[in-house]
């Protein structure tokens, strides 16, 4: 009886391994919102790195420690961070900036996992508001793809942008 118990758990988990193995390599995170701003005025918050703290929900840890380097705002601005396991320890870049239009990022992960990403965020006005929308794509490593098993990347991801956009909304309609 163990024996078949410990055989139908092997088995299993070489199922599970299997199947994750199948899973796509690449992701794709995406959350739009609409802010009745202009693009010039949301652009701002976007642009600069500095910015980033009245609407980012990634200042988790009140210790994280920051670093800013090259350009203080747009292509070339670079902020580097690490704190509590909660945000790890990576680095973004801004590597192309379109006024009012788009920023498009390169983030780096370090810790707790590695990844190498690229971010957008979009701009699009239309009337009185402007349409707002982030994107994050990468590729998952194997261990990844497993946890993606258990933990829907999209919706834990997705979530943080969602908060990010409604801080952003409050902070650009005011």
């Amino acid at each position: 009886m163990l024996e078949t118990l410990i055989v139908l758990v092997i088995l299993l988990i070489a199922a599970v391994l299997v199947y994750a193995a199948t899973k796509p390599s690449s992701f794709h995170v995406e959350r739009s919102t609409s802010i009745k701003a202009p693009p010039e005025k949301i652009f701002q918050f976007i642009n600069d790195f500095h910015q980033w703290d009245a609407w980012t929900p990634y200042n988790k840890d009140p210790a994280m420690k920051k670093t800013y380097s090259g350009s203080p705002n747009g292509k070339g601005a670079a902020l580097a961070w690490e704190g509590n396991m909660e945000v790890g320890k990576g680095e973004i870049a801004i590597t192309d900036s379109l006024p009012s239009k788009r920023v498009a990022l390169d983030l780096h992960m370090i810790k707790p996992f590695e990844g190498h990403n690229h971010v957008v965020l979009a701009l699009n006005a239309a009337a009185d508001s402007t349409t707002v929308t982030w994107i994050m794509e990468g590729t998952q490593a194997y261990f990844v793809k497993v946890m993606g098993l258990f933990f829907n990347m999209d919706h834990m991801v997705g979530r943080d942008f969602e908060v990010g956009l409604t801080r952003l909304k409050r902070i650009a309609e005011k």
